[in-house]
């Protein structure tokens, strides 16, 4: 497996920092958010001087609107091109949302008969992501919130998966099992990281109450050999550089620790 960082952990620094950081540190890549930075700028050019810096193992396409990026299924084929261009091998967007009435977006999602040759490439993935639960009364804003239908939908439209722990474990603090159900359909080609806690979203893990270790556990187990990206809110930092520095290095040591293969492996009691 290899271990990436997702740019959205930091993204209150610019992405040369964040790509600095990533690559000083020793992570394996970089999960790159298309952000502010990618306005009126060149950007292909941009992703080549990052890639300077950490391989960009995969892309994720804005989840906001951008200026000059159009529709988000405009945006879905611009990461595309992008990543085919600049050599990434994949691209994660997340599905349209029923409460921002993205009824357009929705209609487009169920006319792909095959993701993987409408929309991706020879060398380059699509994936979306399973999306959270949110607010007092726990409502998916999503569509294909459910476990089951997000796995037809997948297998159906040849569409692969990037399973989000934080997400799945807000509407299921228990969530490994419908793990193995994403894992068993033959989809997930990247793991999104972090914990989850009293409405809180991606922490670091041990700062909520997801079974983390366990999953990890689970996961060394299984034939998984793609990208586990750890994607935390830059919230759960101090300002401090060195800090930062230091607490990613620490959660870095043990996602290797965690899933590695080695008979020497040594758990970690989980908090």
């Amino acid at each position: 497996m290899k271990i990436t960082l997702s740019s959205g952990t930091l993204y209150t620094m610019p992405l040369h920092k964040v790509f600095a950081i990533a690559g000083d540190l020793k992570f394996d890549g970089v999960e790159l958010i298309i952000n502010q930075e990618f306005l009126r700028v060149n950007s292909a050019l941009l992703i080549e001087e990052l890639q300077q810096h950490i391989p960009i193992l995969s892309i994720h396409a804005p989840f906001m609107p951008l200026d000059g990026w159009g529709t988000p299924v405009d945006s879905l084929h611009r990461c595309v091109e992008l990543a085919d261009r600049r050599g990434i091998p994949l691209v994660n967007f997340h599905p349209p949302s029923w409460l921002g009435f993205e009824v357009s977006f929705w209609r487009w999602l169920y006319k792909i008969h095959d993701f993987q040759k409408e929309v991706g490439t020879d060398g380059v993935m699509v994936t979306m992501e399973n999306m959270p639960w949110v607010g007092r009364f726990k409502v998916n804003p999503h569509i294909l919130s459910d476990t089951r239908q997000l796995i037809d939908f997948v297998q159906d439209r040849n569409l692969y998966l990037t399973f989000d722990c934080t997400h799945m474990g807000s509407g299921k603090a228990n969530f490994i099992n419908d793990f193995y159900l994403f894992y068993n359909s033959g989809r997930i080609r990247n793991i999104h990281f972090s914990d989850y806690g009293h409405g809180r979203e991606h922490l670091i893990p041990g700062h909520g109450m997801l079974p983390l270790t366990r999953f990890l556990n689970h996961l060394r187990n299984t034939d998984y050999n793609s990208t586990v990206t750890l994607e935390l809110s830059p919230h759960e930092f101090p300002r401090d550089e060195a800090i930062i520095r230091a607490g990613l290095a620490e959660i870095l040591e043990y996602l290797r620790r965690e899933t590695s293969k080695s008979p020497a492996h040594h758990l970690v009691p989980e908090s």
